[in-house]
């Protein structure tokens, strides 16, 4: 075969098609394979005159390859991922590239990283976020792995990611399985600032009574300021959306029922893993998981007593509270999901760069936010901060809402309104800024059931007390 494509993605599905278009429309040429080879066909009969060239089997898709091979997958993560390696492990050779562009966990890139280095096959671990519209226009790419083989690929890679000003929203973020990692840190974040966006909404419905109209018109004030990111542009787009059956709002006629895949479960299940604090994640992915109890819930509302919702303050007012709940609470989620990453990079020896990663997510992606801004000068002023709260910048945002954000949730809680995310974020920053907290009295209670010691405040050295004696 005369032609040699640049690289070679398996998997056509709806991000897998738009990154293959994304390539050729920037001058790539790009060949592609999909098991259920009727999809090659289906796809190459809609991009004639693209540089895309298909195969029906392995061999002859890695034929179609320059040397050394550059083979992306996007592929649903896990076990289909390693079939996938094990059909292209016989015909890659020495120095060939394998890029899993899917949403990976990254325990197994990092094992995958591993076998494929003992293999000969240089390995990359690649988070890629923005959905089919990132992935066609310009996602936001996270990739770790293989520095050397990422070097080989990175003008491709930093072509076709989003671009704002500063530059490409892609670049190498450390060994094995970082780029995954961050990543999924990512979608935990994602799940925070959704979670807080839908408690505002819930708020603004439910106690102040707005409608749609109303609803529209709050989010897109809001997206004029400090809150403007892409998840509350989204909103303020939603509530314009009616439905042609019922001509009521979409949004009113959609099931209470959220669906996940699963990143920002891992998200947490590592926080727990690292020992770090991340209230206002856990409690977004444990409000979807209290969201599928819907015949539940239907019951309980029956049956469960609770305050009359009715409130009598000031409406504009409130609204403004509720923003500035949001944006502190936001913070809140910003700082957990960094202080999970700076653990992560201490644990597994990443040196993750954090300003940098800030900057990843300014485009392409979902939680991409005039607000990442913020942080990655936060990190310029100081590259070891433990945390994003005690930043200047965020020091003097918080104590400027933090009036409002007590309002809000207090009047939540008076009113039987549930916004786990915007209390469990205060809980958060309270917690955070005490110096000293109730876990003496855990400690001398494990102390007393199970002789597990503790330390005084007075001297160092382990202690043990006989307590009944």
């Amino acid at each position: 075969m005369d032609k040699k494509y640049d690289i070679g993605l398996i998997g056509l599905a709806v991000m897998g098609e738009n990154l293959v278009l994304n390539m050729a429309g920037k001058g790539f040429s790009v060949a592609v394979y999909n098991r259920t080879v009727s999809k090659v066909d289906e796809f190459l009969g809609r991009v004639s005159g693209l540089p895309i060239g298909g195969a029906h089997n392995i061999p002859e898709f890695l034929a179609m390859l320059a040397k050394p091979r550059k083979v992306m997958l996007m592929v649903k993560a896990g076990a289909p991922v390693d079939a996938m390696l094990q059909e292209l492990l016989p015909y890659l050779e020495t120095g060939d590239i394998v890029i899993d562009g899917g949403n990976s966990f990254f325990e197994d890139t990092r094992r995958r990283s591993a076998e494929m280095q003992a293999r000969g096959i240089r390995f990359i671990g690649m988070g890629v976020s923005g959905g089919e519209e990132g992935a066609l226009k310009g996602p936001s790419i996270m990739p770790g792995g293989d520095a050397e083989a990422y070097a080989e690929v990175a003008a491709l890679f930093t072509r076709i990611a989003a671009q704002v000003e500063g530059g490409a929203c892609c670049a190498y973020v450390g060994p094995d399985g970082a780029g995954h990692y961050v990543k999924m840190v990512h979608n935990g974040i994602e799940y925070g600032d959704m979670q807080l966006i839908a408690e505002a909404y819930y708020i603004l419905k439910n106690v102040l009574g707005l409608d749609a109209e109303e609803l529209h018109s709050v989010f897109a004030e809001w997206n004029q300021g400090v809150l403007d990111s892409y998840l509350i542009e989204i909103t303020r787009d939603i509530f314009t959306k009616m439905d042609s059956e019922t001509g009521k709002p979409l949004v009113e006629v959609i099931l209470d029922k959220a669906g996940q895949k699963g990143t920002g479960k891992w998200t947490s299940q590592s926080a727990l893993d690292l020992g770090v604090a991340t209230p206002t994640i856990t409690e977004a992915v444990f409000a979807r998981c209290m969201s599928s109890y819907k015949a539940e819930r239907l019951h309980a509302s029956a049956v469960l007593p609770g305050p009359e919702c009715r409130y009598t303050g000031n409406k504009k007012e409130f609204i403004q509270a509720i923003h500035d709940a949001l944006y502190a609470s936001k913070i809140c989620s910003y700082a957990q999901g960094f202080a999970l990453l700076k653990a992560a990079s201490e644990e597994y020896q990443w040196q993750l760069n954090f300003g940098e990663i800030a900057l990843l997510w300014r485009g392409g992606c979902i939680i991409r936010a005039q607000f990442l801004d913020r942080i990655k000068s936060a990190y310029d002023r100081q590259p070891e901060l433990a945390n994003l709260l005690v930043d200047s910048y965020f020091v003097d945002a918080l104590t400027a809402a933090q009036d409002n954000w007590r309002l809000v949730v207090k009047t939540c809680a008076e009113l039987g309104i549930p916004i786990p995310a915007f209390s469990a974020s205060l809980a958060y920053y309270d917690s955070y800024r005490q110096a000293v907290l109730p876990a003496n009295l855990i400690q001398a209670q494990r102390d007393y059931f199970g002789a597990h010691t503790y330390e005084r405040v007075d001297r160092p050295g382990s202690y043990h007390t006989e307590w009944m004696k």
